[in-house]
């Protein structure tokens, strides 16, 4: 989990938000209209490339990394 410069595709941060607001495989792949085999490969492909393993592991590391930010109501 050390090397801040990893390379996301668009795809895969589109995935990592959805995930970080709580979504299934099943409700992303509707969202993005792919299959649900293709979000657990971007998943997958997420969780490697982070180091990280699990979804909430991920998330925390996006985080920190500032792949992902919070939302703040105005």
């Amino acid at each position: 989990m050390s090397n801040p410069k990893i390379v996301l595709t668009a795809r895969e941060l589109e995935v990592l938000n959805l995930l970080s607001q709580g979504y299934s495989s099943k409700e992303i792949s509707q969202k993005l209209f792919i299959s649900p085999n293709t979000v657990e490969y971007h998943r997958k492909q997420l969780l490697r490339k982070s180091g990280t393993k699990n979804v909430a592991q991920l998330i925390g590391y996006a985080f920190r990394l500032r792949w992902l930010k919070l939302d703040m109501p105005d």
